[in-house]
């Protein structure tokens, strides 16, 4: 079964966040009975099944002048590696470190958007280090949740689970303790522009393949917007946030993964 990068991504989602998201591979059931691919909120556009995602590349011609009136400033990296950041892209970067070590409690909405054009909607919660959960609308009876240890795809539906530890997914560059992308991270995006930052990133670990891509407003202030993960098998899945709430506690038993016939938060 494919776990999303959450949100990551992510989520946080997140993630966040997801950081919900495509984190790789998980190792498949024995049995048939598999939940429809859940697309961990995490996260391009899609591309083909098995294919490579291929590297984004500054636009060209008249696609070149466009951006420049639209006030961008893009630097990409070459295929399979990194940028090797200016003083502009690494304030970018410490801007976006700031924002997820300062990001406490955090809920709102998602609509998710997989490979398949697929789309999704729920509500997602975030507390950090480490914890989210993304609970998808009716009629799906999905629940993605990680209590900063292990990430879980719940089905209540077929009473299945599977789990992959969250330091396999990209999303835990984003919900630690301490967020530092430039030490753990290979950046391979960062893009400004009057009104958003976009920074994209993969994890420096070769246990957690695949790609995130964080879009973030500046005014009023910094804030999460979407995120676009991109699994180890190419294949993306975009998750648009929005009704952002930072004044709640959440509940810590929230994040406690129960086994699915005994959760009972679920809407």
């Amino acid at each position: 079964m494919k776990i999303l990068d959450l949100a990551a991504t992510a989520g946080l989602s997140l993630a966040l966040l997801a950081t919900a998201v495509h984190a790789g591979d998980a190792t498949p059931p024995p049995s048939g009975d598999q939940p429809a691919a859940a697309a961990v909120p995490a996260p391009v556009p899609a591309t083909r099944p098995g294919a490579e995602a291929p590297a984004a590349q500054p636009p060209a011609g008249a696609e070149r002048a466009a951006a420049d009136r639209s006030g961008w400033n893009a630097e990409v990296a070459t295929p399979g590696g990194g940028l090797m950041l200016n003083d502009a892209q690494t304030e970018v970067v410490r801007r976006v470190n700031g924002y997820f070590n300062t990001l406490g409690d955090l809920k709102g909405n998602f609509v998710q958007t997989t490979a398949d054009n697929k789309r999704m909607k729920g509500k997602f919660m975030v507390k950090r280090p480490g914890r989210f959960r993304f609970d998808y609308a009716r009629p799906s009876r999905q629940i993605i949740i990680s209590d900063g240890e292990y990430l879980a795809i719940q089905d209540l539906d077929l009473n299945n689970e599977d789990r992959v530890a969250l330091d396999q997914t990209p999303f835990r560059l984003l919900l630690r303790k301490d967020v530092d992308l430039i030490r753990d991270a290979m950046i391979v995006e960062v893009q400004e522009s009057d009104d958003q930052l976009v920074v994209a990133l993969r994890d420096k670990s070769p246990d957690a393949p695949g790609k995130i891509k964080l879009y973030m407003t500046k005014a009023p202030e910094l804030e999460l917007k979407e995120w676009l993960t991109t699994d180890a098998q190419g294949l993306d899945t975009r998750v648009e946030i929005s009704q952002l709430d930072k004044s709640e506690k959440l509940d810590a038993r929230l994040f406690k993964i129960q086994a699915v016939t005994l959760n009972k938060f679920h809407p």
